[in-house]
Parts: C-alpha cells; structure tokens; sequence
C-alpha cells in the first residue's frame, strides 16, 4: 500500500520542471518513518497502575483475530495481522486506515 505523494510534490515543484520533482521524491523517499503498532487498549485507575508489578496482566480491548493498527509517527496509516516469520513477529498489511475508527477507538478505553 504505497502512498501517492506524487500529485503533491508536482504542484510544490511545479509539474514542468523534471529535475526538481524528482529531487523532492528522492528527499522524501530518504525519509525515515517510526512504525509501531498497537494491538489493542485499556484504561486504568493510576491507582492500580502505581501497584503493578512483574506479572501483572493489562487486559486489552482487542480479541484474538482482531486487526492490529499500523502506525507510522503516531499517525493510523494501516490495519494488519499478526504473522510469525522465522521466529519473530511480523504485520501483514491487510487494508488502509480508517483514521475515524482509530480516534473512536482512542475515546471509548
């Protein structure tokens, strides 16, 4: 699920001028982004918080098969699965974000 950021760039470089378009996408294709992803929320009193320790249990809202959201700076960009590849946990990208969902989702935990 590639991001078309091109239409963007042509109108900032001005669509006739090849050269600075494709200096622009290079310099935002040398970006790095933060991914992370959360696979569900809870919310808690700061007084049980304050008392965790080693072993506690933090239920989330999310069920075994739910889609996990994809993350890229804080921002909701994808819905996925968990997969396991090679001993390490991995996301398959299933759909794009639907940015209303995430945010409802933040109000109801």
């Amino acid at each position: 699920m590639p991001i078309q950021c091109g239409s963007v760039i042509r109108r900032a470089t001005g669509a006739g001028d090849s050269g600075a378009y494709r200096k622009a996408v290079s310099q935002v294709e040398a970006v790095n982004v933060e991914i992370s992803v959360v696979l569900g929320r809870s919310s808690l009193p700061m007084q049980q918080l304050l008392r965790m320790g080693r072993g506690a249990v933090i239920p989330l809202d999310a069920r075994e098969n739910d889609e996990v959201w994809i993350l890229a700076n804080n921002h909701p960009v994808a819905r996925g699965e968990i997969q396991i590849q090679d001993d390490k946990i991995a996301i398959t990208v299933t759909r794009a974000a639907d940015v209303y969902d995430y945010m409802a989702g933040a109000k109801n935990t």
